[in-house]
């Protein structure tokens, strides 16, 4: 994925209200960007750190930039959510990821119950697969781990997820991990127990977990490689 622009560099002053950020250019403007990142950033905060922003296109946006990437020790980590799905998707099309390779159609945003909806819907022939993506920022000990805080609506997606395995669907969970520092992905158990659990249990149960990784610069982030999955 091409952000079609070199990403500009500051560091970070504070993150706050959730979707705000303030962020000190290296031209020495101080500016409020958005950071589009529902979840707590946990380790991908700290004042100081350096940062990545893009300008969007649209003059009329209250806050023209949008805070992309935070470097965590030696690398850099990708936090706009927003694009997460985007980034999959492309891996999908392009046949990086093995296990969906030959995918014919990519349907987004699909609504598999009265409350829910699951982020594709992939067809390849007569066969369905659902899949949902998460985004995962947060490292330990070269682990990559998610959720960064209690996800209550991430259980009920694994809950979706299990329903259709039995229905007879390929049923997948994707974490998409934007950072190079890692070599696994692991569920972070010692954060969201239940989390971890439920996970561990409808993977069990035939629901498929993959974890790819991103391998990420200032014009652009791409899906590159499987890491192991260790479910504990």
């Amino acid at each position: 994925m091409e952000f079609g622009q070199t990403l500009r560099p500051g560091r970070l002053v504070v993150r706050y209200k959730r979707f705000l950020a303030d962020v000190e250019m290296d031209d020495g403007r101080l500016l409020t960007v958005h950071c589009p990142n529902s979840g707590s950033m946990l380790g991908c905060k700290e004042p100081g750190s350096p940062v990545l922003v893009s300008l969007a296109d649209n003059p009329k946006r209250k806050y023209g930039h949008t805070l992309e990437m935070v470097r965590v020790g030696t690398t850099w980590v990708g936090i706009n959510t927003a694009r997460t799905n985007g980034l999959v998707a492309e891996a999908i099309s392009s046949g990086m990821v093995a296990e969906l390779a030959g995918i014919e159609t990519i349907r987004p945003e699909v609504k598999v119950s009265d409350k829910s909806r699951l982020d594709f819907l992939l067809t390849r022939g007569e066969e369905q697969i659902y899949v949902e993506v998460k985004n995962c920022s947060l490292a330990l000990d070269r682990a990559a781990m998610f959720p960064d805080a209690v996800t209550v609506r991430g259980a009920k997606h694994l809950d979706e997820l299990l329903t259709l395995r039995r229905q007879g669907y390929r049923a997948v969970v994707f974490f998409c991990v934007q950072r190079e520092d890692v070599d696994y992905f692991s569920p972070a158990g010692h954060i969201d127990p239940g989390y971890a659990i439920a996970l561990r249990e409808v993977a069990a149960q035939g629901v498929e977990v993959l974890a790819y990784g991103a391998v990420l610069s200032q014009e652009a982030i791409t899906v590159a490689r499987k890491l192991p999955v260790r479910l504990g």
